[in-house]
């Protein structure tokens, strides 16, 4: 899959940039990476000697709770050593359970980077892909993303404007048409409580009928949502 990104990007882009998990912390995907001189934060796997580095390094407020520092570090199997990203806060009292790795008095967060940003720019940057995960699996799961449907790069990135339009028409229908409540629903969730309604199929003098219930509530809500539609400018 590494690979296939730098094979596959068209060669007027120049810069390419990774943010991945802990999973990809390893040396030979470090070292892809560096040699195709690609960007990267990388969250790091520290082992226990390491961890007890972070509190002696020099920090730099980065907000009103966290601050960020950075260093060289060369972990056990690397062949050369490389730019670490660290940020901590304060535990909470109120947080017995921290989900982050504790030291001490604080948690931390450790990124491999090859950024030239600063620290806390890197912490922003990786943090940019903390909501990925639904929007992908929404994308997979509703705009029919699970798969690539041809070989072809201009093909497929055509075919993934298609589907981001139709994300984008979608989310603008919400915040724009509908209750608050509703606006950060998924389109399959969308889909149940909009467009689904109870029915039976039955055979009066044996013709079939599709009879459907009514529901006043979002007969209501349809009505709401077409004049919003219809109103200049609403999209």
């Amino acid at each position: 899959m590494l690979e296939s990104s730098f094979t596959t990007a068209p060669p007027e882009i120049r810069e390419l940039r990774f943010g991945t998990n802990a999973a990809f912390g390893c040396d030979p995907v470090l070292e892809r990476l560096e040699a195709h001189q690609a960007d990267d934060a990388v969250a790091a796997r520290l082992t226990a000697p390491q961890k007890r580095l972070l509190p002696g390094l020099r920090y730099q407020p980065a907000n009103a709770r966290w601050e960020c520092a950075r260093r060289e570090l060369r972990a056990d199997g690397w062949l050369q050593a490389r730019r670490i990203v660290v940020a901590r806060q304060l535990i909470p009292e109120d947080d017995p359970q921290p989900t982050l790795f504790a030291t001490g008095r604080y948690l931390y967060r450790v990124w491999i980077t090859s950024l030239t940003l600063t620290a806390a720019g890197v912490w922003h940057l990786y943090d940019g892909r903390a909501a990925m995960q639904p929007r992908i699996r929404e994308l997979w799961e509703d705009l029919a993303l699970r798969e690539i449907p041809t070989t072809s790069f201009e093909s497929n990135a055509l075919y993934l404007q298609v589907i981001r339009l139709a994300y984008n028409l979608v989310t603008a229908v919400q915040r724009t048409c509908l209750p608050e409540p509703r606006q950060n629903h998924t389109l399959q969730k969308l889909r149940f409580r909009l467009l689904l309604l109870p029915g039976e199929l039955s055979r009066p003098r044996n013709r079939p009928t599709l009879r459907l219930q009514g529901s006043p509530p979002i007969q209501r809500l349809v009505k709401d949502i077409l004049s919003k539609i219809t109103r200049p400018n609403a999209l």
